[in-house]
This record gives structure tokens, sequence and C-alpha cells, in this order.
């Protein structure tokens, strides 16, 4: 019942979303999943990454059929394309033989099977829809909010040390090489999130259940409720508000080499087509959410996320899609939804409430103070500046805190208690007294 309610809102929203952007003249979600069954997807690389986080349900000889699979079907694909000179792009067949998985488990398996196999499926394609719905959020945004906040929160990033200043010019220091990296990494979170997401359901298929939480979960309640707080707090980034990208629509040309002046910051009208996805920075949301899943891996897991965070904050930054303030505010956004996932799972306690009600509080207060204290955080940097950076440590270090001892107060659940040996039961025998039962028969 649970997972019939959770795939009828998740329905009715993408419905919603498809009828929303075609009042705007485009297509939605829907239809731009459809597609891909045939026309070049936008993005090979997540539709096999969703196609690898469903066989994490397979035994490993399905695993290689799925894979041979899917190979063997964009293979067509791409000689047809090749043919008739269309644009070329892999695919189709992860789409294809994630379908098909779907189709298998309602044909022909039964029980915990068939769950466990729709499960597997239901997880590639909400990778595939959020890609799909973010982008139509997006669209929505740009058509929705005509004026944006980057004057507030560039004036507020000055208590930050104009932190995207600060990075742009080291990327560009750094030359192609290094901007070449960094976008990959920007570009390509799914990929990272995919790898932690499949160490921590590695053993899915031998077990036939998913583990309680998982990196997955948090993935997609970021993405849930982040575009809601792009609604209520628009911002274009300084690469936008105040770089060459942002064309006539621009304060200025400034970024990277000349930080904003300090003014009276207003709203600013903007263009109908750059997304209003700053506020907060959902990238760093997700890389810190692949840090934190990583640390519970080998060593290579856990330099892998390290390495996605740092290569992340250097992006958002470097390229000016991000302030420092969105930064912040996006860790802030991901530890409080992580304390909650991990609340529900192992049950509410006190530690765990107080914990999302103090990081709610610390978002609700970041914003705010970008809001309507911006220019007394820009005048008093060395007061409000560190003010920002323990706010956000406070929440961290409360994080820390709680999940080590949920870890511990679990490991002493687990733990064997002393051994005792067997006592013989006694077994009344009339008129011959007590007869012990290991003596019996």
């Amino acid at each position: 019942m649970l997972w019939v309610a959770v795939s009828a809102v998740g329905l009715a929203f993408l419905v919603a979303l498809e009828i929303a952007a075609r009042r705007y003249g485009e297509r939605g979600p829907i239809t731009d999943q459809a597609r891909e069954l045939i026309f070049a997807p936008m993005s090979g690389t997540v539709l096999y990454v969703s196609m690898a986080l469903m066989m994490v349900v397979l035994t490993w000889r399905q695993r290689i059929i799925a894979l041979g699979a899917a190979l063997g079907i964009d293979g067509v694909f791409w000689l047809v394309r090749w043919a008739v000179g269309a644009e070329m792009m892999m695919g189709n067949g992860a789409l294809w033989v994630t379908l098909a998985c779907a189709v298998i488990a309602v044909t022909r398996r039964t029980g915990r099977e068939r769950v466990l196999l729709l499960k597997g499926v239901g997880l590639a394609l909400l990778l595939v829809a959020g890609r799909k719905t973010g982008y139509t959020w997006l669209l929505i945004t740009s058509e929705t909010r005509p004026t944006v906040l980057d004057q507030y929160v560039a004036t507020a990033d000055h208590a930050l040390g104009d932190p995207s200043w600060v990075v742009g010019r080291i990327v560009e220091a750094t030359g192609s090489v290094g901007a070449h990296v960094l976008d990959w990494v920007y570009i390509q979170l799914a990929v990272g999130a995919v790898v932690v997401a499949l160490y921590q359901l590695r053993n899915v298929a031998v077990e036939r259940r998913f583990p309680g939480h998982h990196l997955v979960r948090t993935f997609l309640v970021i993405g849930l409720l982040g575009p809601g707080i792009y609604m209520i707090f628009p911002v274009v980034g300084p690469i936008y508000a105040y770089g060459a990208d942002g064309g006539q629509w621009a304060l200025a040309d400034l970024w990277p080499n000349t930080p904003p002046p300090v003014g009276t910051p207003l709203p600013m009208p903007f263009d109908g087509i750059t997304p209003r996805n700053c506020m907060p920075s959902l990238h760093t949301a997700w890389a810190t959410a692949i840090f934190i899943h990583s640390l519970k891996g080998p060593w290579a897991l856990r330099f892998l996320g390290t390495f996605w965070l740092t290569a992340t904050l250097g992006a958002t930054l470097g390229f000016g899609y991000h302030y420092g303030a969105d930064i912040i505010a996006g860790v802030v956004f991901t530890l409080t939804i992580e304390t909650a996932l991990r609340a529900m799972d192992r049950g509410w306690d006190r530690s765990g409430v107080r914990l999302v009600v103090h990081g709610t509080a610390v978002f609700i207060a970041l914003l705010v103070s970008y809001r309507y204290l911006p220019v007394e955080m820009a005048g008093q940097p060395w007061v409000f500046g560190p003010l920002l950076v323990l706010a956000t440590a406070s929440v961290v270090y409360g994080y820390v805190r709680t999940t080590k001892r949920w870890e511990r107060e679990g490991a002493s659940v687990h733990l064997p208690g002393p051994r005792r040996e067997p006592q013989p039961e006694p077994v009344e025998s009339s008129g011959a007294g007590t007869v012990t039962a290991d003596r019996v028969g």
C-alpha cells in the first residue's frame, strides 16, 4: 500500500509538471523521457548508471544478460543513426532493458521476488525521472520568478570573503585542465552517487532485501524539497548577475576579478530563461550526501567521496554558479535531511528531533539573514562571517555527535551476551521421584 501511494503521488506530480511545461510551450518530463526510447538521449551516462542501480537486485548471470542486451540494442540504434545522419548518443538500450525488467516483474515474478525487482526498477526510473523533472522545474522557476535576489546574497557574501570571486580566479589560474576536470565532476554528479549507492546495495541480490537507509533515499528527498526553496528565494548566480553570461541583464561584468561594491540591495529583473537554482546549492547538498555515505566504505570509496565533494565545491564556486552563502546553506540542508531519514529508519528519539529542529532553524535563519541583514553582514564581516561558519559548524558537530551515539547504541544491541550452559529440565515421575530430561529415553 505504501509503494502504491508513493507511486500514485509521484505520477500525479509528473503529470502536473507535464501540464505546467506545456503551458510554457515546452515538453514535460513524461514526454521528454518517452522520446528517449527512440531518439538520442540527453545523457546516456545517466541511463546506464540508472540501469546499474537496478541491477543490484539481479544475479550475476542476469546482470551479464541485461548489460549485453543493452549494448546490443544501443549498437542497433547507433547503426541506424549513423546511416541516416542523426545525432549520435548511447543510452536507449539501458532504458529499454530497465523497462523490460519492469514487464518481467509483473508478468513472470510473484511475491517477494516481484516486489524486489520492481523496487530495483523503481530506483532506476526515479533517478532518470528526477533528472527530467529537474529540468522542467528549472524552466518553471525562470518563467514564474521574473525578479531575483542576487544583490542580497552577493552583499551578504562579503561576510564570507566573496569566495566565488576568489575560487573563480584560482580556477582561471589552473588553465583548461583544471576547468575540464571540475566541469566533468559537476556534470556527472550522478556517477559518483551511483558508485557509492552500488557499494551500499551490493548485498541486495543475496539478502533479497534493501537496507533501511541508503544514499538514494537522501538524493531523492534533496531533489524533492530543494526546488521548492528556489521558488521562495530565486537566485541565478554570480556568473549571470555579475558576469558576461548575464548579457544585458547583468548589473556589470565583474566576476571573477572585481567583487561587487556594497550598496543597498534590491530585487533585480532577469531573463525568462536562466534557472533560479542557486539557493541552496543542491550540487553541494548532493555532493555532501555522497561524502557522508562514502565514509563507511573502504579507503577507495572514502577517497572518491572526498574528491567529489572537493571538486564539486571548486566547480560551483569557481565557475560562478553559486555564492558562498549558497554553499553553507546546502550543507545545513543536507545534514538536516540526512538526520531526519536516519531517525525515521532507527526510530525517533529526543536527540534526532532536537537535531532536525536545530538544523531547520539554522537553515531558516540563514535565508532570513541573507534577505533582511545583508548590508549589516557586509559592514561587519568579522562578526557575521564567524557567526555563519559557527552556525554551520554547530549542525555539522551535532550530526557527527548524534550519529556516532546512534552507531554505538546499535552496536551494543548486537553484542553477544555471556554464554550460559543449558540446564537439564526436570521431568516428574510418579512414585520414583524426579529424573532429568537428559536421562529420559
